[in-house]
């Protein structure tokens, strides 16, 4: 594999909380076959919390869109139908004892860089909250 080499994945879910464990799992078959299981157990981690987020806290359907830059970042985003922003993500810290509320502050603790973004999908209107993690 090239340190310049780019692929783009998306996995299009229905909303339904058993679909976190498919995302989790092809995530990690993606990164393996790419020759980046090094970073599959914490972008399973990440990719859990967004795509569980984006489920559970909507009604539509959702997606896990997985791609590589040619800077040798992983971008990880969940797709949800919703388009307001997420909440402010809680320093890790102060959210390990809550029952909700700790996913982004994980992110934030794992990831390079996390944000979202504006999104259309489906004819209707929502978001990515994405996150990136260093492959090289």
């Amino acid at each position: 594999m090239s340190e310049s080499e780019t692929w783009d994945y998306t996995l299009y879910i229905p909303n339904d909380l058993r679909a976190v464990a498919v995302c989790r799992r092809t995530l990690r078959l993606i990164l393996t076959v790419h020759g980046l299981s090094a970073l599959a157990d914490t972008a399973e981690l990440l990719a859990a919390e967004l795509v569980s987020n984006a489920v559970r806290h909507t009604k539509g359907p959702a997606a896990l869109r997985v791609r590589r830059s040619p800077q040798g970042l992983v971008w990880i985003g969940a797709w949800d139908t919703d388009p307001e922003p997420p909440p402010p993500p809680r320093p890790l810290e102060q959210a390990v004892d809550l029952e909700e509320g700790r996913g982004l502050g994980l992110v934030l603790a794992c990831a390079e860089y996390w944000g979202w973004q504006p999104s259309a999908r489906f004819g209707d209107r929502g978001k990515y909250v994405w996150c990136e993690l260093v492959a090289a």
